[in-house]
């Protein structure tokens, strides 16, 4: 092992000291062709990659002097200083490149940004010029240049032209174009704004939502604060879970709130290329592009350094790429925010907890965080009680799930997950009567949810009861949710217990090619297979499930059991 590890370690460095040789005709190389310098350098591209921001500048940071001859170095190490949150450094090394003729997009950008940030606008002009000159065919670089451009001559120009300068804005950057048409309305202070605000809310997308709070916050500074606290009240009414709009309202309603959490002043350029910048990174985040992401987050933080949202995103991705430690220190930071924003940093905490095997830890955490809330809010009850289901402490849950269930109608949002949520509680310690029943008035209130149709449905077939009613429920949930290898499965199951077996053999096939690895679902295909007299391969699947992991002790006993009698006992 230690030799492979010696000759993937050698392969690398000649990789990387290939790359750097091939654009190199410098004389003072020769210094860099050390293995330590080559170690150094990988190391920063490893550590940058897996999010360890600090260490990639550490790396980088010793190899000083090799931009003169390697463009690519400069690069990565702008990017490690920014995601270190190091701007000021990030802006003098871009101008230490600058006075050796070195240009290129980050460093463009950088400097542009700086000038931007202290409201030298020509200068930020100048910058964001040369970043034409090194424009990508990638469509988020193209976009921001054009939008880097555009709002630098906003001061300028007049609101005409600066709305027809975004009006030109290629069309597929339609939904960004929308958005910015608002802010530069906004911008100029015109009669429109609200109209446009209106105009972007009735279209009622998804990906629209965010920009309620935008709205929200412009009544609130034009001096119409109770249209915009019936504005945030409708808006929770159709995005109930949208952290922006509820602590906003929690803000708003605050006598005592000096700040918000969410800092958003639409006349003030910095905030809106913030905004944009924050965009970039939600896409390059959606595309795992994490480190790329980090260092637009954190672009739109220097431009905008009070804007909660952008932390959460920042945390998240360092969250997806497993730097947990860094996750949980901005949790803390986004904590003291607010009350909406404490409790979901609390439970995004409680998950980094999980993620480093730190169950018990999670649990008590969480479980006195929830305590510390005064007066915990519906929603706040509901994912407290989903947090202690997901952990199996179903009793507790039953009881937080019931608190829900007491405080609002069959028409609240909540009804049919908080039913469902309860009906699991309750089946999973014994009380299947009451369990049924709050599955079927989920279904009741929200008909179309495939899940709570398999799991009903399964718990019936499993009991020997409402077979046909079952298969039916089944058949529907898979029209609803193609490809689900546990509703196929248990379509399959539902089949078999009707004695049609080769049908059953036939779904339970399918079921097991999407999850190969469940042990519940090679047990009831290696069932199919013998009762289709295949019982040379029933054995065979019997067998595997043995050799999976996390194999409940009550199957493996079933299943040593089949392999001496086969299904004997079942048939007779």
């Amino acid at each position: 092992m230690k030799i492979n590890n010696m000759f993937f370690k050698l392969i690398l460095q000649i990789i990387i000291f290939i790359s750097i040789v091939n654009i190199v005709h410098a004389k003072n190389f020769d210094k860099y062709k050390q293995a330590d310098k080559i170690s150094n350098y990988f190391s920063g591209i490893v550590a940058l990659n897996d999010s360890e921001y600090f260490n990639s500048y550490k790396y980088l940071k010793k190899l000083e002097g090799l931009e003169d001859i390697h463009l690519r170095y400069s690069q990565l190490y702008q990017y490690a200083l920014v995601n270190i949150e190091r701007f000021e450094e990030a802006f003098k090394y871009s101008k230490k490149l600058e006075k050796k003729g070195v240009s290129y997009y980050e460093s463009n950008l950088v400097i542009g940004i700086y000038h931007l940030k202290n409201e030298n606008y020509n200068l930020a002009k100048k910058y964001f010029k040369k970043l034409r000159y090194k424009n990508s065919r990638n469509n988020l670089p193209t976009l921001l240049t054009e939008t880097l451009n555009l709002w630098v001559t906003f001061p300028e120009v007049s609101k005409s032209i600066a709305l027809k300068s975004i009006n030109e804005l290629p069309k597929r950057y339609d939904s960004i174009k929308k958005i910015q048409n608002i802010f530069t309305h906004c911008f100029y202070n015109s009669e429109d704004t609200i109209q446009e605000f209106e105009k972007l809310n009735s279209e009622q997308k998804e990906s629209f939502q965010r920009y309620n709070f935008f709205f929200a916050n412009y009544l609130n500074k034009i001096g119409k604060k109770n249209k915009a606290i019936l504005f945030i009240d409708n808006s929770i009414d159709l995005y109930p879970k949208n952290l922006m709009i509820n602590q906003f309202r929690e803000d708003i309603l605050s006598a005592k709130k000096k700040s918000f959490a969410d800092s958003f002043d639409c006349q003030k350029i910095q905030n809106v290329i913030a905004e944009i910048f924050y965009i970039t990174a939600n896409a390059l985040s959606s595309q795992s592009q994490y480190a790329l992401s980090n260092f637009y987050i954190n672009l739109a933080k220097y431009l905008n350094p009070n804007f909660t949202s952008f932390e959460t995103l920042y945390a998240e991705n360092f969250f997806r790429t497993g730097n947990y430690n860094k996750a949980q220190k901005i949790y803390e930071k986004i904590k003291n925010k607010g009350s909406v924003y404490s409790w979901y940093a609390s439970k995004q905490k409680a998950a980094t907890l999980f993620e480093v095997r730190e169950k018990v830890d999670a649990v008590s955490y969480l479980e006195e965080e929830f305590k510390n809330i005064k007066n915990p809010k519906i929603n706040e009850i509901y994912e407290y009680a989903s947090f202690l289901k997901n952990n199996k402490k179903y009793k507790e849950a039953a009881l937080f799930y019931t608190k829900v269930l007491e405080n609002i109608d069959s028409e609240h949002f909540l009804y049919a997950e908080a039913s469902d949520g309860r009906g699991i509680a309750y089946e999973r310690t014994g009380r299947w009567e009451k369990a049924e029943l709050d599955f079927l008035n989920s279904l009741k209130a929200l008909p179309d949810q495939a899940y709570v149709m398999n799991y009903l449905a399964y718990s019936w077939i499993e009991k020997g009861i409402n077979i046909e009613k079952s298969l039916k429920m089944l058949e529907k949930a898979n029209e609803l949710k193609k490809n689900d290898g546990y509703i196929i499965d248990s379509l399959g199951w539902a089949l078999f217990k009707l004695k049609r077996y080769k049908e059953s053999k036939d779904y339970l096939q399918e079921a097991l090619s999407l999850m190969p690895f469940d042990p519940t679902i090679n047990d009831h295909f290696a069932d199919s297979l013998w009762m289709n007299s295949q019982k040379v391969q029933a054995r065979y699947y019997w067998n595997t499930v043995l050799k999976l992991d996390k194999v409940e002790k009550k199957l493996k006993n079933s299943i040593l059991d089949k392999l001496i009698f086969g299904l004997q006992k079942k048939s007779q």
